[in-house]
């Protein structure tokens, strides 16, 4: 089962607390986090390698899908 986080408009550091957040609640699998901001986007790729998930981006319009996995 994938876990979605939808974290477009939200203010640094949330989008990143809450990948963290869902990262540690999934142990493994599939996660993916939606940004709207450059700089949300590479918080929350910083925390999933911090957290030993591989990461996927993939730009869909005016956001990115972080799919994360481990």
């Amino acid at each position: 089962m994938t876990t979605v986080v939808d974290a477009r408009g939200l203010a640094c550091p949330h989008p990143a607390l809450l990948t963290r957040q869902a990262l540690r609640r999934a142990g493994s699998g599939q996660v993916e986090v939606l940004v709207d901001t450059d700089t949300a986007r590479e918080n929350c790729l910083r925390v999933a390698e911090r957290e030993g998930w591989q990461a996927e981006v993939i730009f869909e319009g005016s956001a990115y899908r972080l799919r994360l996995t481990r």
